[in-house]
């Protein structure tokens, strides 16, 4: 398994946590083309592929200590927007506030595409009264008006006044729920996937409601860690929450991933129907490289060029050993490389 693989010779597991004892350092006295460090911090979602990648650059390049770290998206860039990361993670693209805060401290960066994910709500594996969520069921469990609504079947009644009002433009409402305790765990507001939840499932019916608020429910259990949320999915039979597609894909043993209908019908989220974008929670995964630690650095170039070639984006696919994302389309994969090849034209330091 690709995770145990990485945690063994990397020591970067595929907890996402803001701990220190879950991050990685892999150093080396000797050997190898470049020399120096390199501290790549933010997306717990992002954070596998990146270890993947660190261990291929290592095993080449022994003589560079790279870190990599896995807080969440918001903290990540906190750090990089202060000039302390060379790399970061990410699971939604930059905010503009984030940008105006490297902007004041005079961070430029480049933004890469690297993968694309499926945002995967969970349950329990031992559920098995529930295998599909709409997104209309998802304001009525997780939205903003939900806080207090502590068993399924407390949101009957929100669910038939949902109906009533919006019909089924965010899916067919599946109640009544069950009569089971209602046990939550999601990432927190630190978190890329907490930003992107909001965005792909709660936001559209808030459009349709004329709602202000689409924030989640704040009474559940948040954690950065992805570990922990599945860990905390699977002590309850009747639990509920969401995480990244490859936390799911390691973990079926343990929770169960629900079909998600967003209008068209339950689909379920696989490598296929996040590709070709029929699953409605699928999203864009990048990392952003800072241009200021470029121009002192030639194993951070080196490193990128490691990620977006052949043999880097290979650590990405549902095979044996690989990071079960879904890779990039050609077409945004070129982009990406393009983007790169033009940014660091002429920026590039020779070591």
């Amino acid at each position: 398994m690709w995770a145990a693989i990485a945690a063994m010779t990397l020591t970067i597991p595929l907890a996402a946590c803001g701990d220190d004892d879950t991050s990685s350092d892999t150093t080396a006295a000797n050997g190898g083309s470049e020399s120096g460090s390199l501290f790549i911090s933010g997306s717990s979602t992002v954070e596998p592929i990146t270890a993947a990648v660190a261990k291929l650059f290592s095993d080449a390049n022994p003589g560079v200590a790279v870190q990599v770290e896995g807080p969440g998206t918001g903290d990540g860039f906190a750090k990089f927007c202060n000039g302390e990361t060379d790399v970061s993670n990410a699971s939604r693209p930059i905010k503009a506030e984030e940008i105006e805060t490297c902007t004041n401290n005079g961070v430029e960066f480049i933004e890469l595409k690297v993968a694309v994910d499926g945002l995967s709500v969970i349950t329990s594996s031992e559920n098995s009264a529930i295998d599909c969520v709409s997104f209309a069921d998802l304001w009525v469990l997780l939205g903003p008006d939900a806080t207090g609504r502590n068993n399924w079947s407390d949101a009957n009644d929100a669910a038939e006044e949902l109906k009533a009002s919006i019909g089924a433009q965010a899916g067919t409402i599946n109640a009544p729920y069950p009569d089971a305790s209602l046990s939550i765990v999601a990432p927190g507001e630190e978190s890329g996937t907490f930003d992107s939840f909001i965005e792909y499932a709660l936001a559209p019916v808030a459009e349709l409601l004329g709602a202000e608020d689409d924030v989640p429910r704040p009474d559940y259990t948040a954690s950065p860690n992805d570990n922990v949320i599945i860990e905390g999915i699977s002590a309850n039979a009747t639990s509920l929450g969401w995480v990244g597609f490859a936390f799911v894909e390691e973990n079926l043993d343990k929770v169960k991933p629900l079909q998600v209908d967003a209008g068209s019908g339950c689909i379920t989220p696989s490598a296929d129907t996040i590709a070709s974008g029929e699953y409605p929670i699928a999203r864009p995964l990048y990392i952003y490289v800072s241009v200021n630690k470029l121009e002192g650095n030639a194993a951070l170039a080196s490193f990128i060029d490691l990620y977006l070639s052949d043999e880097g984006m290979a650590v990405i696919g549902t095979g044996e050993g690989q990071v079960p994302y879904v890779p990039l389309a050609t077409a945004d994969l070129e982009e990406s490389r393009s983007i790169w090849t033009a940014r660091t034209t002429g920026t590039r330091v020779e070591g």
